[in-house]
C-alpha cells in the first residue's frame, strides 16, 4: 500500500512541476524575452484583436478565399439611412451561400441611389470585417 501511495505522490509532483513550468513560460514570455526571433510585424496579445493582420504572408490574398463573382438578385428593400439593402438572391458561390432573401451592408452608400425596389440586379458580395458586404452592383441585362 505504501508503494502505491508513493507512486501517486511522485506522479502528482511530476504533474505539478510540468504544469508550473508551462504556466511560468506562458506568463513570462514576451517579444523581448526571445532574442534572435524577428517579431517586428506581430502584435502581441492581449491587445491584438485583429487575428493575423500583422503577419507577413506575401502572395496570400486576405479577406476572402475565392474571388467574388456576380450573383443575380432582386432588390426587396433599400435602407439608405443604415447603408443596407435587402436582396433576394441566387447562390453566392464565393461565400458558399445558398440563394435566399437577406439584408446586406453596402460598401458605397451612393450605390443605393441607383436602384429601386423591384430592380433586377447582378451584384458582388464579400465578407469584410466580419460582415457580408455588397461591393458592386449593376442592373441585370
Amino acid at each position: 500500500m505504501k508503494t502505491s501511495n508513493s507512486f501517486a505522490v511522485l506522479g502528482s509532483l511530476a504533474l505539478a512541476a510540468a504544469f508550473a513550468t508551462n504556466v511560468y513560460a506562458q506568463t513570462t514570455m514576451n517579444k523581448d524575452s526571445m532574442p534572435g526571433m524577428d517579431m517586428s510585424g506581430m502584435k502581441m496579445a492581449p491587445t491584438d484583436k485583429g487575428g493575423m493582420a500583422g503577419m507577413n504572408m506575401p502572395g496570400m490574398a486576405m479577406g476572402t478565399s475565392v474571388t467574388a463573382t456576380a450573383t443575380d438578385g432582386e432588390v426587396r428593400k433599400i435602407d439608405k439611412e443604415n447603408q443596407k439593402i435587402t436582396l433576394k438572391h441566387g447562390d453566392i458561390k464565393n461565400l458558399d451561400m445558398p440563394g435566399m432573401t437577406m439584408v446586406f451592408k453596402v460598401k458605397d452608400a451612393a450605390l443605393l441611389d441607383k436602384f429601386q425596389v423591384g430592380s433586377k440586379v447582378k451584384f458582388k458580395a464579400e465578407k469584410l470585417d466580419g460582415a457580408i458586404v455588397v461591393t458592386s452592383m449593376e442592373v441585370a441585362q
